[in-house]
C-alpha cells in the first residue's frame, strides 16, 4: 500500500488541536529512541558486542522497508529467523521486538507528520495508551511461557498473518469508508482490542494488518489506519524493547545490527518508493510465512512437556 500525500476530508475543532497534539506525541517518542539506544548501546559496551551482525542488518532493512509499505515486519523476521536458525526458537519474539523499536519509532514519526493531523485524538490516544499497556503486561507472560508455547502462540501469529496477507492480496479485506473518527462504541471497541494486541506483540504476532482489518472494517478511511498502528506500536514496542535490550539471553549483536539496517530503510521507503506496488510481495511472504508456521507448529507440537 503506498503512503497517501492528502486527504479530501478534514475535522473541524479536532483538527485544529491536533497539531499540539502531535507534538505531545513526538516529543515523547524521540525520548524513548533516546533511552532505548541508550540501554542498547550500554549494554552492547559491557558485553563487548559493538560488532552487529550482517545478517541482521540486511534483515533490518529489508523488513522495515516493506514493513513501511503496510506489508509487516514481524512475520518476514519470524520466518527468516526460524529458516536461518538465527536465534532459539523461544528467543524470537524479544529478540524481533528488541531490533525493531527504533525503526518502528522513526515510522510512527513519519506517518504521524504526514497523516496524523487527520485522525481523531481521543482514538489515535486511546490506542496508543491501551497497546503500551497491552505490551507491558505481556513482556513477563512470554518470557516465563514455556518454549512450546512460544512456538504455538508464533505459528498461530504467522498463520493469522498469512491470512491477511491473502485476503488483501485477493481483495477480499474490508474496503474501509471515509471516516476519520469512529462512534464511541465502536472506539471503545478499537481501544480494547489494541490493549490485546499489545499483550500479542510479546508472543510474536504483529498488529498491523488486524489494524488495518479492524479499522477499515468499522468505517474508517484506511490510510489513517497507518499513523495509528504505528504510533501505538512504537510506544508499545519501545516500552518493551527498552526493558529486553537489557535482558541477559538476547543475542544483542542481532539486535543492534535490526536496529542499524532498519531505521534508514524506513525512511528510504517512506520518502523515495511511496508509489512501490506491493502486491506481488504480499504473495511472496505468504509462502515464507505459512512455510515457518508449519515448521514452528511441527516443533511445537513434537516438544517434551518440559519444553
Amino acid at each position: 500500500m503506498a503512503v497517501p500525500t492528502g486527504s479530501s476530508f478534514e475535522k473541524t475543532g479536532a483538527a485544529e488541536a491536533m497539531p499540539m497534539i502531535l507534538v505531545l506525541l513526538l516529543v515523547p517518542l524521540g525520548l524513548m529512541a533516546a533511552l532505548y539506544a541508550g540501554a542498547l548501546l550500554r549494554r552492547c559496551i559491557a558485553t563487548h558486542a559493538l560488532r552487529p551482525k550482517a545478517e541482521a542488518v540486511a534483515l533490518g532493512a529489508v523488513t522495515n522497508f516493506f514493513d513501511t509499505l503496510g506489508i509487516g515486519s514481524f512475520a518476514p523476521t519470524m520466518a527468516w529467523m526460524k529458516f536461518r536458525s538465527l536465534v532459539p526458537d523461544n528467543l524470537i519474539p524479544p529478540t524481533m521486538l528488541a531490533g525493531h523499536s527504533l525503526p518502528t519509532i522513526v515510522q510512527a514519526t513519519v506517518f504521524l507528520i504526514l497523516l496524523g493531523v487527520q485522525v481523531d485524538p481521543s482514538l489515535l490516544i486511546g490506542c496508543i495508551v491501551a497497546m503500551i499497556a497491552g505490551g507491558y503486561v505481556g513482556v513477563p507472560l512470554a518470557r516465563l511461557a514455556p518454549v512450546r508455547v512460544v512456538q504455538g502462540f508464533v505459528s498461530i501469529g504467522l498463520c493469522l498473518a498469512a491470512i491477511f496477507y491473502a485476503l488483501a492480496n485477493l481483495g477480499w479485506m474490508p474496503g474501509g469508508g471515509t471516516a476519520a473518527a469512529l462512534p464511541i462504541g465502536l472506539m471503545i471497541a478499537a481501544i480494547a482490542a489494541h490493549a490485546v494486541l499489545g499483550i500479542l506483540l510479546n508472543f510474536g504476532v504483529g498488529a498491523y494488518a488486524p489494524t488495518l482489518a479492524m479499522l477499515s472494517l468499522f468505517g474508517m478511511d484506511p490510510r489513517l489506519a497507518f499513523p495509528i498502528m504505528t504510533s501505538a506500536g512504537a510506544f508499545s514496542i519501545s516500552t518493551s524493547g527498552i526493558r529486553l535490550a537489557r535482558a541477559a539471553d538476547i543475542d544483542l549483536r542481532v539486535v543492534l545490527g535490526m536496529a542499524m539496517g532498519g531505521a534508514p530503510a524506513v525512511l528510504v521507503a517512506a520518502f523515495l518508493v511511496r508509489d512501490m506496488p506491493v502486491e506481488p510481495l504480499r504473495w511472496l511472504v505468504v509462502v515464507i510465512v505459512l512455510y515457518a508456521a508449519a515448521i514452528l507448529a511441527r516443533a511445537a507440537l513434537r516438544e517434551g512437556p518440559g519444553g
